[in-house]
């Protein structure tokens, strides 16, 4: 009987060594980089943002509340098959057994999440993401809502962040008050001090003309002007972190900064022109959210990201996007702060200054109220207010973002632009190679390229930067909460080796 019992031990034994060989071989063998699930997810994400910039115009704070709402419903799914994790919106749904927490169970919860979220947020580009489904032999029209199945946990994330994102004040849906039925309306009934032909006060932002590439002009309304309204998914509210006002009309300090904006301009080099272009996106732009997943997925590429990997850095970092756009929205609002466009009018009315002359001119000697900045004619400025900059908040957020999730501020992507290529085509300059060796210097190198473009002052750049900074601090604490990382223990598994 001794005996027989000790077969079965040994037996016992061998088979749970067999299952754990089995197991880690297949975590050996998962895929990584860009062959997880997650990293083609997001490339479907950011295909459908530029589509979205294509059809709609550039719309930023949009389409970072797009983006991070689709990565919460990945990440909601994905939490039901994690030992620690729990999700943001997705409630009684319980923990699945650890004998289901699978890759495969795994992709395919995290694939309809992010199929029925991005059918809800891009809903124009539903072929290309029932196409993506079938790739990988799912069935889009699974609509089931069943909590024991990965079709049904990831069907119910999304449906559970869809829910609970409507009425926050983003106006997707025409519901707030005063929308008048149109989807992102401005309910707020804002007004700019300043009419495009008259500046009756030279602190407050000034609509512009704009080329409708037609021969023709016209002056965009303000963006968005009540995203300050929206609500936050990791800070209390908008105004958390409002920095202090921006330096005024007859300033030393405001003086100074919009004589360097000149300056600068004045004399950009190829690289400079390079850095403000790649930058500002052009053609095909994913915006700053989309831009900074596209360096996320450079550092899964880098560190070779498992799935899990990949699903908890996008959270993170398109919850820091979207949050820190509405906390720039909020100073911007506040503030209703002019552009250099108009400060440069205002200060150089009556003299001479060098500048770009537009495409085909170069740069060119000009009366001040000639001053443009470097920017295409159907698109020369961002239409809202300047204080503080969208591009500085974001970049300084999600480098911020990126530096405390690898735990390293080292990054080393790099990118190639033909200088001129996207605002002076008949004019371009050198090829130019952009190196990013560090998280902070490339969101500062975002932040300084909206100076020398001409779009911000100084004061914009470095107030945004510290707010981006803030905010992702903030949100930090709430990633570990809902990893259930916040003892730090487990985060270092997705450290750089």
């Amino acid at each position: 009987m001794k005996k027989i019992f000790l077969q079965l031990i040994i037996c016992c034994l061998l088979l749970n060594s067999q299952f754990n060989y089995a197991q880690s071989t297949s975590e050996a063998n998962e895929p990584a980089g860009k062959n997880n699930i997650a990293y083609k997810w997001a490339q479907i994400a950011l295909e459908a943002t530029a589509n979205d910039t294509e059809k709609f115009n550039p719309r930023p704070t949009i389409t970072s509340r797009f983006l991070a709402l689709i990565f919460v419903s990945v990440f909601d799914a994905w939490s039901r098959y994690d030992e620690l994790a729990s999700p943001v919106y997705l409630s009684e749904v319980d923990r699945r057994p650890e004998q289901e927490r699978t890759l495969s169970n795994k992709e395919i919860a995290i694939s309809y999440a992010a199929y029925r979220a991005m059918n809800e947020y891009y809903f124009s580009d539903k072929e290309l993401f029932t196409s993506f489904m079938e790739e990988l032999g799912l069935d889009p029209d699974n609509t089931s809502l069943d909590p024991t199945t990965p079709e049904g946990i990831g069907n119910l994330a999304a449906k559970a962040v869809i829910e609970a994102r409507k009425g926050d004040g983003a106006n997707q849906y025409a519901e707030e008050n005063g929308s008048n039925g149109k989807a992102y309306f401005d309910y707020t009934g804002y007004k700019p001090v300043n009419p495009v032909d008259s500046n009756n006060d030279p602190n407050r932002w000034q609509p512009k003309y704009f080329s409708d590439g037609q021969g023709g002009r016209f002056a965009p309304a303000c963006l968005t002007p009540f995203w300050d309204r929206v609500e936050p998914i990791s800070l209390q509210s908008g105004d958390q972190f409002r920095p202090g006002p921006p330096p005024m009309m007859g300033s030393e300090q405001l003086k100074l900064e919009v004589e360097e904006v000149v300056e600068m301009q004045a004399n950009l080099t190829d690289y400079e022109k390079a850095l403000v272009e790649f930058m500002r996106d052009g053609p095909q732009s994913v915006q700053q959210a989309g831009h900074w997943l596209k360096f996320a997925q450079d550092v899964s590429v880098r560190d070779n990201h498992t799935l899990d990997q990949d699903v908890k850095m996008y959270f993170y970092n398109q919850v820091v996007a979207m949050d820190a756009f509405i906390a720039c929205w909020d100073s911007k609002m506040h503030y209703d702060f002019a552009r250099p466009f108009a400060l440069v009018h205002e200060h150089f009315a009556d003299k001479k200054i060098k500048g770009w002359g537009g495409a085909g001119k170069g740069m060119i000697e000009m009366e001040g109220i000639e001053w443009r900045p470097y920017s295409p004619d159907t698109f020369l400025c961002p239409p809202f207010p300047s204080y503080v900059s969208g591009h500085s908040t974001i970049s300084g957020g999600c480098a911020e973002a990126l530096r405390l999730w690898t735990g390293s501020d080292e990054f080393g992507s790099e990118a190639t632009m033909v200088a001129g290529a996207l605002t002076e085509p008949e004019n371009t300059g050198d090829t130019i190679t952009l190196k990013f060796p560090t998280f902070t210097e490339t969101g500062e190198m975002a932040g300084i390229s909206r100076v020398l473009g001409g779009y911000h002052i100084q004061a914009d750049n470095i107030e945004g930067l510290e707010l981006g900074r803030k905010v992702a601090r903030e949100a930090w604490k709430f990633y570990l909460k809902h990893t259930g990382e916040e003892d730090g223990v487990r985060h270092t598994s997705t450290l750089k080796n």
